[in-house]
């Protein structure tokens, strides 16, 4: 890495976004974030922060435009629709929103004045880019497979930042991580809402037992993992117009790590419970509140602090389902270009809801 190299994330706010920038900070870079608004970054750093409405493309080229020295691009930011999640990733109107974002953050940067400097971006896309919501997918999805004939804006961004780099002479790496979960609330996370769904059971004198349906194996991809491996992706030659997928390493079952995530929220466990986390955080939300109340939490804003994770549990879990979601990617791709890490599955998630309780975002464990 150059001594001048400077990143723009974007996304700044969302789960990947606050990792990245915790990651590009820690590996010595120059860190611009750029959101509606400035996270709170885990570690308590300062950063220099833009606040812009990415589908705004006459505000985005008026901030970006003006900013000069910009080497890469970290590209996380991504528009859901909070009401219809599933059913939105394949709607038109979101998935030109998508397009309209990620070029509303490339065009400003190579025709501005970080045009002579600009050389990478990389972009997240997941296992819904191999049709994971919709069908079976190979086991292991492989990056080499042929593209998954669907709606999305995956591949369209993907083709954009590919012939936009042929024109302007920079480099994309595309990545893949699965189920992300990490130290920021909101968003798709499902560990705040865990979290919730914890304190109010212990709260009301219930068992903290595994509210999901049939047991299955996944995998996941810690936030900070994935921070890790855009770091890793800016400075790599081995990255440099390539996909590649990610995951922590391991595997694991939802009920193997229950234990251990009741043991760090102070709960018990207690034999399996189906239930719709979603439907049980909203009907016990005054519970919360006096949660938050005795307990002087930062969360008070339920919606915010959970975001779409709790609706993103009950699939996760495979709540009401026949069966849990089959979903494993090879890895290997990414192991021989030169990147290493790993992460034990329930360390992350245990280290994200200690992180959770020492910000006074979940009540102590007693």
């Amino acid at each position: 890495m150059g001594i001048s190299s400077k990143v723009l994330v974007a996304g700044a706010s969302g789960l990947i976004g606050v990792a990245a920038i915790e990651s590009f900070l820690s590996a010595g870079w120059d860190v611009v974030g750029i959101s509606r608004r400035k996270p709170e970054l885990p570690s308590g750093r300062e950063f220099e922060f833009i606040s812009v409405d990415l589908r705004d493309e006459n505000a985005a080229r008026e901030a970006l435009s003006a900013l000069g020295g910009i080497t890469h691009v970290a590209y996380a930011a991504i528009y859901e629709n909070a009401d219809d999640l599933v059913s939105g990733w394949s709607n038109a109107d979101q998935i030109e929103i998508n397009n309209a974002m990620l070029r509303n953050v490339i065009e400003p940067l190579v025709s501005g004045k970080s045009k002579a400097t600009f050389k990478h971006v990389s972009i997240l896309q997941g296992t819904k880019a191999y049709g994971v919501h919709l069908h079976p997918i190979a086991i292991p999805a492989r990056e080499s497979d042929p593209r998954d004939d669907h709606a999305n804006f995956f591949f369209d961004q993907q083709d954009y930042v590919r012939d936009a780099g042929e024109k302007h002479g920079f480099t994309y790496t595309v990545l893949r991580p699965q189920l992300v979960t990490g130290k920021t609330a909101g968003a798709l996370n499902v560990l705040p809402a865990i979290g919730v769904y914890a304190a109010i059971r212990r709260e009301k004198g219930e068992s903290f037992g595994f509210p999901g349906g049939p047991s299955f194996v996944w995998e996941m991809a810690d936030a900070d993992l994935v921070g890790e491996v855009m770091v890793w992706a800016a400075q790599s030659p081995q990255a440099a117009n390539e996909i590649f997928n990610v995951t922590n390493g391991d595997v694991f079952e939802w009920r193997s790590v229950w234990p251990a995530m009741a043991k760090t929220l102070g709960v018990n466990a207690g034999a399996d419970e189906p239930t719709s986390v979603a439907q049980y955080i909203r009907e016990n939300a005054d519970v919360w509140a006096q949660i938050v109340a005795r307990y002087g939490l930062a969360s008070g804003d339920l919606r915010s602090f959970v975001g779409q994770g709790d609706q993103h549990a009950d699939f996760a879990f495979a709540y009401g389902a026949p069966a849990g979601p089959v979903a494993f990617v090879s890895t290997v791709k990414l192991r021989k270009a030169g990147f290493n890490a790993a992460v034990d599955t329930r360390d992350a998630f245990c280290d994200a809801l200690q992180s959770f309780i020492d910000r006074k975002l979940l009540p102590p464990a007693l």
